[in-house]
C-alpha cells in the first residue's frame, strides 16, 4: 500500500519552497502527497516571508480530510502561515490526532509554533526558525540548532528543521521515516 502524506497550510503567507519542495519530492518517490488548506481558495506563497511567490490551489480543505487516511502530517513554515495555523482549532485537532495515534509529524521553520497551541511541545526535542527558540523553550520544548531534529519522546515522532536551507535534509528525514513505518 502506498504511503500518504498530508501537508497543511493556511491560505496566505506560506513559505514557497517549504510547501512545494516536500510536495514534489514525496511525489517523485511514489508517495501520495495531499495539500489541504483552510479554505478551498488559492494559497498565496511567499519567498523569504517578504516577496510574493506563486499561488497554488490546494487539493482539499481541513474539513474534508480524514487524518486516519495519512501516514504523516507535514507543516511548512512562513511566519503568517504558522501564526494563522496555530490558532486554528481544526489544525490543533489534526496535530492531536496524529500525536494521539503515534503518527509522525514533520515541521519546518515557523511551523513548530503550532505545537504550542496544540499542547504537544512539552518534552519534545525541536528546532525551527531561530526566532522561535525562546517561545519553544518557554512552552517546554528542548531546543537544538541542527538541520534536522528527530524526537521519539511521548510515543510519536517529530521531525523539525530550521529553514529552507535545510530542505534536502528535511525531505530525506521524512522519506526515511515513511520507509521505516
Amino acid at each position: 500500500m502506498a504511503k500518504k502524506a498530508l501537508i497543511i497550510t493556511s491560505n496566505a503567507g506560506v513559505e514557497h519552497d517549504e510547501l512545494i519542495k516536500p510536495l514534489e519530492f514525496l511525489k517523485s518517490k511514489g508517495i501520495e502527497a495531499i495539500h489541504a488548506a483552510e479554505k478551498n481558495e488559492e494559497v498565496q506563497t511567499m519567498k523569504g516571508d517578504k516577496e510574493p511567490g506563486p499561488a497554488y490551489t490546494p487539493d482539499s480543505t481541513f474539513e474534508k480530510v480524514d487524518p486516519t487516511d495519512y501516514d504523516i502530517l507535514i507543516v511548512p513554515g512562513g511566519t503568517v502561515n504558522a501564526d494563522t495555523l496555530r490558532i486554528n482549532e481544526q489544525v490543533q485537532q489534526l496535530i492531536q490526532h496524529f500525536t494521539d495515534n503515534g503518527k509522525p509529524i514533520a515541521m519546518i521553520c515557523h511551523a513548530p509554533w503550532t505545537l504550542i497551541n496544540a499542547g504537544r511541545i512539552e518534552g519534545k526535542t525541536v528546532t525551527g526558525y531561530q526566532s522561535l527558540e525562546l517561545d519553544l523553550k518557554n512552552a517546554g520544548g528542548l531546543w537544538k540548532d541542527e538541520a534536522v531534529a528527530y524526537c521519539k519522546a511521548h510515543g510519536w515522532i517529530l521531525i523539525t528543521s530550521r529553514n529552507p536551507g535545510d530542505l534536502p535534509e528535511f525531505n530525506e528525514a521524512i522519506l526515511k521515516e515513511l520507509e521505516a513505518a
